[in-house]
């Protein structure tokens, strides 16, 4: 797996946690977009370009709060990007709305809550033809029409 990853100056150790958490974990190549950039949009939209055009197969973006970066990087057309704060939620951004970036929040979770959400995001894969596959049909027709 390819994986993308990035943060605001305020996430920096959150950040390099994870990808040595990610490295340990042998989730694949992992490469780092940076965190010096304060404005946390620059990072967010180019780690989100990167995913969505296929260069990477996800994404891992931080903040403070993961909210900012979430917002950020949902504007990249092909790029699906939630706020996770609980295992459940990790598991079915992948599982029922087939997310491609975990945002995550440097100040309201604990490094060990983040590996699992992590763990959670990057195990669990997009069954195409199931149940969901309506509900993201029906989200990737609007934004090709809204394009």
């Amino acid at each position: 797996m390819r994986i993308a990853i990035g943060c605001d100056p305020n996430a920096q150790e959150a950040k390099q946690q994870l990808i040595t958490f990610m490295e340990l974990q042998n989730y694949g190549e992992i490469t780092d977009f940076g965190s010096e950039d304060p404005i946390y949009a620059n990072t967010a939209i180019a780690v989100a370009e990167a995913v969505a055009a296929g260069k990477y197969d996800r994404g891992v973006l931080l903040c403070g709060t993961g909210i900012g970066m979430s917002i950020a990087a949902n504007k990249v057309k092909g790029a699906y990007a939630p706020l996770i704060s609980d295992i459940y939620s990790a598991k079915r951004a992948r599982l029922s709305n087939n997310a491609n970036i975990a945002c995550l929040g440097a100040f309201t979770t604990g490094n060990k809550l983040r590996e699992e959400l992590i763990d959670a995001f990057l195990s669990n894969e997009f069954v195409p033809g199931c149940s969901s596959q309506p509900k993201i049909d029906a989200f990737i027709a609007y934004e090709k029409q809204h394009a």
